[in-house]
């Protein structure tokens, strides 16, 4: 565990005791603050009890004293309606953060002077891609025998690593709910991987959600920002970031066009990727030959990891080794397993209809399991990219809803098991059974993680009989 500095005897409300939120308490008694938590969940109220917290109630709370409010990623502080705790701390004049900007505040006082090779914190944000590319960048150092740790929206709460030793890399994923609450946020290096519609409701619009994403980049002034440019919004902020063409403090990344003019960028063509400085290439990698890292989507993250070791001195032929060894994420994009010829990919991570698309657009004659709590009113993008599904299979709560807004033919399953004992009931040779639901999974599942492990769970019962 990592203690949180410069609080001690200040005074902190926690609203919110999931994983970051129990992290961010212990760190903040181990440096020394004093703690009343929060949580409109009495179990969760309950465990931090057992752990030792004083738990109450906002109204009980006397803020005239209270220093900082640190709200959990889960919990709204502006949209679509702030949770009473928020109404009353910004009443009151309290100071609001979450473990983010906790995190970054201990880090950036800690003694540095210790250290021979001062550590570095590398940061992902995004719609799309965020836990590939941190993972890989992870892996990449971690071939190189580099120490490093992974933390914030993938794995552990960012409290709950290992106290950082000489020259360590921390690599932070980090959504939108984290960096538009969080006070600090100063990494070495940040990187945008990409920008679709997801979230909109919590941040009051697409402005809102490009906002939360920008504050990483504009609040620290990274050494180096890592900026995927296939959509608008990466290319404005790539151009507000730079101070003149070649500034090489800013690497624009794609996976859907050639950036040879530019100061320094990392693109992926026809399976190639390619790194140029001031308009001279310098490197170049085959990606086809990595199956874990298939499709366009996932050649972005690989450009944006990439990108990133780069910048931390790692050379083309280490990341070509490193790329090697990479077998991919659980849920994304996940070779499960091939039953007769018929390939079960579990994309369950594809929560919004971007993510959905590119996983549509990587495997050809696939048997699509779709649907869900749907997140975007309207979804008739993904018509676009349906020229490969022989047939949709439908669950969730919006099936009717998501059937009529798709032009493929369909059947509408309502529940895992069904989806996928009927899709392969169907499916003939060289198929792909490919489960890219475009919607959220909490209508019948908890997580985006339960559905994927639904999806495998069905499979395993197709072996068994």
């Amino acid at each position: 565990m990592i203690p949180a500095r410069n609080v001690n005897n200040a005074s902190y409300v926690i609203l919110g005791l999931g994983r970051s939120g129990l992290s961010a308490a212990a760190a903040l008694k181990a440096g020394g603050a004093k703690i009343w938590c929060l949580d409109d969940n009495k179990s969760n109220l309950k465990k931090a009890e057992n752990l030792g917290f004083v738990c109450t109630v906002h109204d009980k709370i006397n803020w005239d004293t209270i220093d900082v409010l640190l709200v959990s990623p889960g919990i709204p502080h502006h949209y679509p309606r702030p949770h009473v705790a928020v109404l009353e701390a910004i009443k009151n004049g309290v100071a609001i953060d979450n473990d983010i900007g906790l995190f970054f505040k201990s880090m950036g006082s800690a003694d540095w002077s210790k250290y021979e090779a001062i550590p570095k914190i590398v940061a992902v944000t995004g719609s799309n891609g965020k836990s590939t590319t941190s993972a890989l960048i992870h892996h990449i150092l971690n071939c190189e025998n580099r120490p490093s740790q992974l933390a914030g929206n993938i794995g552990k709460g960012v409290f709950d690593l290992e106290p950082v030793i000489d020259g360590e890399t921390i690599i932070l994923e980090l959504s939108s709910y984290q960096t538009e609450v969080a006070n600090s946020l100063t990494p070495d290096v940040a990187v945008f991987t990409n920008f679709t519609p997801d979230h909109l409701e919590r941040h009051g619009g697409i402005g809102g959600y490009f906002a939360a994403k920008k504050r990483l980049f504009v609040s620290g002034c990274p050494d180096r920002s890592v900026i995927g440019v296939d959509e608008f919004e990466g290319q404005f902020l790539a151009q507000e970031l730079a101070e003149h063409l070649h500034d090489d403090r800013i690497i624009r990344v794609s996976s859907s066009r050639k950036i040879t003019n530019l100061g320094w960028t990392v693109f992926a063509n026809k399976g190639f990727l390619s790194e140029y400085r001031k308009g001279k290439q310098v490197a170049s990698i085959d990606l086809r030959k990595y199956s874990a890292l298939q499709g366009s989507h996932n050649h972005q993250n690989v450009c944006a990891a990439y990108a990133a070791v780069r910048t931390l001195g790692v050379g083309p032929h280490s990341v070509k080794k490193a790329l090697a060894s990479f077998n991919g994420l659980s849920h994304r994009s996940q070779l499960v397993t091939e039953i007769g010829g018929v390939v079960f990919i579990n994309d369950s991570k594809a929560t919004n209809v971007d993510s959905a698309m590119k996983a549509l657009e990587t495997f050809s004659q696939v048997r699509w399991i779709c649907g869900g709590q749907q997140k975007e009113e309207d979804i008739s993008r993904l018509n676009n990219v349906l020229g490969n599904v022989k047939k949709a299979y439908i669950i969730g709560v919006d099936s009717v809803k998501f059937s009529s807004q798709i032009s493929c033919d369909f059947e509408i399953c309502n529940t895992m098991e069904r989806a996928v004992k009927t899709a392969f009931e169907e499916a003939k040779d060289g198929e792909t059974i490919l489960l890219a639901p475009a919607a959220a999974s909490f209508d019948q599942f908890s997580s985006f993680e339960e559905r994927g492990e639904a999806f495998v769970s069905e499979i395993k019962n197709l072996i068994l009989q």
